[in-house]
């Protein structure tokens, strides 16, 4: 990306990277801090701020409330910064997450670390204890005498790029840093933490004008024409990852002018349609067989990967996934092919997924490609009929939701990474990009429990998450769509289990863990936080209940009583984990 940067005080420019203006350099010197950073994050395109408030962290959220950007306030930090992701995946514009000091940044880091892994933008915006009262025990001091400063304060794992800002006089380094992360390709996370009395220090130096123009990373026609043979000398197959979400109709028309066959990972559910003949199935957690017999039976010679890390919860890391001569990987990220799979033979490219598939197209539509389209194996599953006894199995509660949700609306429907996630990534089937969404291998539960809040905000409609009660008790964000009133529809797969912790425990050989949760009515829970929501116990009474959601304006639970005895497809994991350890666990 090319961006400007100015000065206005010294009028030199350097090269950096951009689409519009971003900042005023005309602001008040009676502006504070406080006030000049959120006009600077607004400039950068941001609309939501979540997060939850305190004293220290006080001047920057009274001027948020005083700017164009929307403010909720939420009831944990990791609730908001979870929110955080799935309003930005939502709307494709930054986040900001705001915390007080102390808890309020430790508690916000689970969801940071879930937005690095997600590869969201996000920017969280905290307060530090003021330099006259550091190591005097402030309260919920933060400062190095408390607090380790590496990762959390500084650029790292957890950061893109994290500073303190002590000084007003340091703004213009810090918006151009955020600026040229903005607007990188791919994620990025960020961390500004503001002591509190910088914050209400007047603005001594006037912003720089930044403007923003883009432009996507590319290969040469060179490695175009090498891909070209490559793909040319056999059948290869499609493997479509989550960062191809923005080249769906290019690979459609690559697949079908080639005849490759397509799988994909379950965060890419729905960018290939999954009804279409070249579609295999979902590969990895939750996945399909069919997957399998597509790599062992139909034997590609390569396989074109577009937009995944090919880590554990896209692939399980399994050899049987690793074509006869390799892959050609293609990503943002130039460190990411060849990680997963180190011993394979890779052929690396790194450029934007559209952009090169876009290059393919041209040489297949003057140069159609004679490849035999043979009936692949295909992920098939009959409808299961409601039993008028006994709990409610997952199966038809999935059945359900594919027939009157996924096939019946445009809603977009999220599973928490957990059984709830292996169900959706199995039994759901999705023709449209956009549609669904899937936890990152970082799969930390009370993502979707509360991510689900700011997906809903961001698309302006109704969001459904369908989650495990172990997740729902964890960490769930009810109270914050009640005030906001904020369509969510919470799916619950009440078994009174840490389900795939009991499942997989037993799987592994070990006896007598207790996963038990006791039995809880999530209504209850959900009326008197204000929503609404209605409890299935048969499952006769599953449509109505998800007609009645899907008709509800205010906040929605379906507490559904699962029969914990029905195994979640999660076998391919376990048996990658038993591959991990040195003693045989089978039973």
């Amino acid at each position: 990306m090319n961006f400007k940067f100015q000065d206005t005080q010294s009028n030199t420019t350097e090269p950096l990277n951009s689409t519009k203006q971003l900042f005023d350099s005309k602001l008040s010197l009676t502006f504070s801090v406080a006030q000049a950073v959120v006009k600077i994050l607004k400039d950068m395109g941001v609309q939501y701020a979540f997060g939850v408030s305190g004293g220290a962290i006080a001047p920057v959220w009274a001027a948020l409330h005083q700017s164009p950007i929307q403010v909720l306030h939420f009831r944990h930090e990791a609730g908001a910064a979870f929110a955080a992701i799935e309003a930005y995946f939502a709307s494709d514009r930054p986040v900001v997450v705001f915390t007080t000091t102390g808890p309020g940044i430790t508690n916000a880091l689970t969801g940071l670390l879930a937005a690095r892994w997600e590869g969201a933008k996000v920017i969280l915006v905290s307060a530090s204890t003021s330099a006259p009262q550091r190591g005097r025990w402030a309260c919920q001091e933060t400062s190095t005498y408390t607090m380790p400063s590496t990762g959390i304060f500084t650029s790292g794992q957890i950061f893109h790029y994290a500073t303190t800002l002590e000084s007003s006089d340091e703004l213009t380094e810090v918006s151009r840093r955020l600026a040229l992360g903005l607007g990188q390709p791919g994620g990025f996370v960020a961390h500004i933490s503001i002591p509190t009395n910088i914050q209400t220090s007047s603005l001594k130096t006037s912003l720089p004008r930044i403007t923003l123009s883009e432009s996507l990373a590319t290969t040469s026609e060179e490695t175009i024409a090498e891909c070209i043979r490559l793909l040319s000398e056999g059948p290869f197959a499609i493997w479509v990852g989550f960062g191809a979400r923005g080249a769906a109709k290019e690979i459609r028309r690559l697949a079908e002018r080639t005849g490759a066959a397509v799988m994909c990972s379950p965060r890419a559910k729905g960018i290939f349609p999954e009804n279409h003949p070249q579609f295999v199935g979902v590969t990895g957690f939750g996945g399909h067989e069919s997957v399998f017999r597509y790599m062992q039976e139909y034997r590609p010679l390569r396989t074109l990967v577009l937009g995944t890390r090919l880590g554990e919860r896209t692939s399980l890391l399994l050899p049987v996934m690793v074509p006869l001569r390799g892959f050609l990987h293609v990503d943002i990220d130039p460190e990411v092919p060849g990680t997963a799979y180190s011993s394979a033979e890779t052929f690396a490219i790194p450029s934007d997924i559209r952009v090169f598939v876009k290059a393919l197209l041209k040489h297949f539509l003057q140069h159609p490609a004679h490849l035999a389209k043979p009936m692949l194996p295909r992920y098939e599953h009959s409808t299961i009929n409601p039993r008028t006894h006994g709990k409610v199995r997952p199966v038809v509660l999935m059945d359900a939701i594919q027939r009157l949700i996924v096939e019946g609306s445009d809603v977009l429907v999220m599973t928490e990474a957990s059984s709830s996630s292996a169900w959706g990534n199995y039994m759901l089937r999705f023709a449209k990009p956009h549609c669904y969404r899937n936890c990152s291998g970082f799969a930390s539960m009370g993502h979707i429990t509360t991510g689900v809040v700011g997906a809903a905000l961001a698309r302006g409609g109704k969001a459904i998450a369908i989650v495990g009660d172990g997740a729902m008790l964890m960490n769930n964000e009810i109270s914050t769509a009640v005030k906001y009133q904020i369509p969510v529809v919470w799916i619950v797969l009440n078994d009174g289990h840490y389900n795939m912790c009991d499942r997989g425990m037993t799987m592994l050989g070990f006896q007598g863990v207790d996963a038990e949760i006791p039995q809880t009515n999530f209504v209850n829970i959900a009326c008197g936080m204000g929503a609404d929501g209605i409890r299935v116990e048969r499952e006769a009474d599953i449509e109505a209940a998800l007609e009645k959601a899907m008709v509800a304006i205010a906040p929605f639970v379906i507490d559904v009583v699962i029969d914990p005895t029905q195994p979640a497809p999660i076998e391919s994991r376990i048996q990658n984990l038993i591959t991990q350890n040195e003693t045989n666990y089978y039973c």
